[in-house]
């Protein structure tokens, strides 16, 4: 018995020794932010990871709650909190507890996630999202930081080339799924209908990065609208971090319909104020199954083609960095990044 402890912790001691200890900024949102995050605690020093948040979500649980409660939303801190909790074990239980919803109840309960409800009482009984964050984070054991980046109550707003103006981050996300939806509407821009200040420790955390990583993920409601906080795309532009921006695997119907690599590459260059600023796009380079691509095609997506010379005529300074990263889980349907892999590759730029 006392060979077999030995052992363990001579395997915990080395799975320490092992892992790197790059100060690490993440801005995103959804599950590639999740997937991006999960891999990054196993393979980095957790204290040495930010992960910077948005507050701008007005759907669901999450967006009732920042009515109701008058509290920011919660749903990506959520997903960052459930993604860089250390234990397997304790993560399982976390998820399945935040993601419980009151369903067979009638009243106000009905149809909230419980762990929005958790940290939106933490948010009111320790007054702030940020001093909330830091509770949770005592309350779940997590090491690596939790940054909003903005304390600021925002609304996401949209126009269109057509001259449609889309208020909210949901109607934003969901417009896609609209009967009548055309995809030649394209977005043109986005904006907050109010200012929106930076959380100084985001603009701290992002000043002594050794790199900035924006996750994959919706591009114009979870990636792009960190940029457009007052001092942000200002700080990585004069931070002496490297700027990796991860490629989504898929185009998404309402916000990147037909988008190549090189219109993920646009967009992003545009909001960080024309600075050619990036230094990596990391991107998929595995085949993947054409009936996972025809079931992504019913919806309306399509694999992101990397067209490698405009992205070169764009930002001749960034390196695309091409390699094996898709991963398919079928009882999700879910295509993502692989988080082992990704967090590799990122670690050894």
């Amino acid at each position: 018995m006392q060979a077999l402890i030995s052992i363990a912790l001579l395997w915990y001691l080395y799975q320490q020794m092992s892992k790197a200890s790059q100060k690490i900024v993440t801005l995103g949102g959804g599950t590639g932010h999740f997937s991006l995050l999960r891999g990054l605690v196993d393979s980095n020093e957790p204290e040495l990871i930010s992960a910077i948040t948005g507050t701008w979500d007005s759907g669901g649980s999450s967006g009732r709650l920042r009515v109701e409660m008058g509290v920011l939303p919660s749903g990506d801190t959520r997903q960052c909190l459930l993604a860089l909790m250390e234990d397997d074990n304790q993560r399982q239980v976390a998820q399945k507890l935040f993601n419980e919803r009151f369903k067979d109840v009638e009243g106000p309960l009905k149809g909230h996630a419980l762990g929005n409800l958790i940290q939106s009482q933490l948010q009111l009984l320790y007054q702030g999202a940020d001093r909330g964050l830091d509770a949770a984070r005592a309350l779940f054991r997590v090491r690596a930081q939790i940054v909003p980046v903005s304390l600021d109550d925002l609304q996401l707003c949209a126009k269109t080339v057509e001259g449609n103006i889309i208020e909210s981050e949901t109607l934003i996300d969901t417009r896609g799924e609209k009967d009548k939806f055309n995809p030649k509407d394209k977005i043109s821009r986005i904006y907050f209908d109010s200012t929106a200040d930076a959380n100084p420790k985001a603009l701290e955390t992002i000043a002594q990065a050794d790199k900035i990583i924006l996750s994959a993920g919706d591009l114009y409601t979870s990636i792009l609208p960190h940029l457009l906080v007052n001092g942000v795309s200002e700080a990585i532009s004069s931070s002496k971090a490297k700027l990796i921006f991860v490629l989504n695997l898929m185009t998404k119907r309402g916000e990147t319909d037909s988008f190549k690599a090189s219109d993920f590459l646009k967009s992003l260059i545009f909001y960080l104020g024309g600075v050619d600023r990036v230094d990596f796009i990391v991107a998929n380079d595995n085949h993947i199954d054409p009936e996972i691509e025809k079931l992504y095609a019913k919806e309306g997506q399509k694999i992101v083609n990397i067209d490698e010379e405009e992205c070169k005529k764009l930002s001749p300074k960034a390196k695309i960095i091409k390699t094996p990263l898709a991963k398919y889980s079928p009882k999700e349907h879910l295509l993502r990044h692989d988080p082992e892999k990704l967090a590799k590759i990122l670690l050894d730029l």
